[in-house]
């Protein structure tokens, strides 16, 4: 029997794909393959590395090729999927596995599989990347300053001048339509995107912005891993203009036009051309809870830095480390079950910058 040993980026020459092969292949020379339906993108993604990172076909598709697999450690999915054939294959085969998704309801469904990992001594790890991810993070750091946690609100502001892959930017188009659940009082509510504005600080430089509430999957997996009685995350972006642009764009109804694919696609094709603003981008994690003497505490995290994309990279291949040097027992897991903010911070070093406090 051959030993595992091997990584396997699966959307691996892609937007975020790309650097977690080329951090990885640092670590883990000759072992790191960037994967996809398409051999002669990965073949040229690999010549821009000397063959240091080494190209696969792999369409997740079609059946698990087990003959490819034997070697393989560790699989890293950067691509959306619209069932979990692939990854129940993946957990029979014993290997580790790390999903960059953002799709709530798709990583609900990856958890209904956690007995099939368990038997199989395959640890697979979810909510990985900036939001989710550091988001999940943030609101463990804040629950961990509390005897009794009771609410957390989470805002996230990105920035115009990034680059953002398509999929990213289709998934901001196609989810300020959504409705979505959420916890309130210990209750799930439904919510509707792009609504219930908050206003937040997110530092002396960006100042106050109003942040809507979207559909990032973080508050809906921590509603179960956390105690807290309520969690929302809300979304705004640098530009105060755009974000009011959204906001009315959706209180007028004007939004379900972009459910027209031609215009929907045109739309994401502009956004993905533009790059206003910045690219920096920051995380506010506001908390409230109580002591053992019952004396009401607040807790303030304000996380920030430039290119989420690279962030989320070197987030994901910080987990894949800790999974690939040090599995946890074979389960589901996700990010804030596995590790904490603290050695996050030591991966990522002058890439972020936090600030906390609590009173």
């Amino acid at each position: 029997m051959q030993r595992k040993e091997d990584i396997v980026v699966v959307g691996g020459y892609g937007h975020v794909g790309r650097t977690i092969c080329e951090i990885l292949e640092k670590k883990y020379p000759g072992k790191v393959y960037a994967a996809g339906r398409s051999l002669v993108k990965a073949k040229q993604f690999s010549q821009t590395t000397d063959g240091k990172i080494k190209p696969m076909q792999l369409d997740i598709n079609k059946p698990l090729p087990t003959d490819k697999l034997e070697r393989v450690k560790l699989i890293i999915m950067c691509l959306d999927q619209t069932d979990t054939d692939f990854i129940r294959a993946v957990f029979r085969s014993g290997i580790h596995y790390v999903d960059v998704s953002a799709n709530g309801l798709f990583l609900n469904e990856i958890e209904k599989y956690k007995r099939e990992a368990e038997d199989n001594g395959s640890s697979a790890v979810l909510s990985v990347g900036l939001a989710p991810g550091i988001t999940n993070l943030l609101a463990l750091e804040a629950e961990r300053q509390m005897d009794q946690i009771e609410e957390i609100e989470i805002a996230i502001m990105l920035g115009l001048g990034d680059s953002h892959g398509k999929a990213a930017l289709e998934w901001t188009v196609d989810s300020l339509a959504a409705k979505f659940e959420v916890k309130q009082d210990n209750q799930q509510v439904e919510v509707e995107s792009f609504t219930d504005r908050r206003l937040y600080h997110f530092g002396d430089e960006m100042g106050n912005r109003y942040a809507y509430r979207f559909p990032f999957s973080d508050q809906q997996t921590l509603s179960r891993t956390l105690k807290s009685s309520s969690i929302s995350t809300r979304f705004c972006l640098d530009s105060a203009v755009v974000t009011k642009i959204l906001a009315i764009t959706k209180r007028t109804g004007a939004v379900r036009l972009l459910q027209i694919g031609w215009l929907k696609n045109s739309i994401v094709r502009v956004m993905g051309r533009l790059h206003l603003g910045d690219d920096g981008f920051a995380i506010k994690v506001e908390a409230r809870g109580r002591n053992s003497e019952g004396k009401l505490l607040h807790a303030d995290f304000l996380l920030q830095g430039k290119n989420q994309s690279i962030i989320t990279a070197k987030v994901t291949a910080a987990v894949a480390k800790h999974l690939y040097d040090s599995p946890p027992p074979g389960g589901v897991y996700h990010i804030e079950q596995m590790t904490d903010m603290t050695y996050i911070q030591k991966e990522l070093g002058s890439a972020i910058s936090l600030k906390t406090a609590v009173n």
